[in-house]
């Protein structure tokens, strides 16, 4: 029971930290990318699209990262 737990919490960090850099990307990275390229980044689906990219990318990374070598083989 206790490595769900742990599992869970870690999902839970994770969601967080991604929660976070979601709100620094908005809060500063989201103008600077405005200015540069004001005509697409004003779609809503675009910013959704890049902002899902990032973090699903940033997750798997850290997963395969902290997840260790699998066993056997």
């Amino acid at each position: 029971m206790s490595e769900r737990i742990k599992i869970l919490g870690l999902f839970a960090l994770l969601g967080f930290i991604a929660g976070v850099a979601a709100n620094f990307a908005y809060y500063r990275v989201f103008p600077v990318l405005l200015a540069i390229f004001p005509e697409i980044l004003r779609a809503e689906w675009v910013l959704s699209g890049i902002a899902g990219a990032f973090l699903t990318v940033l997750m798997v990374a850290l997963w395969a990262y902290l997840g260790g070598r699998a066993k056997g083989g």
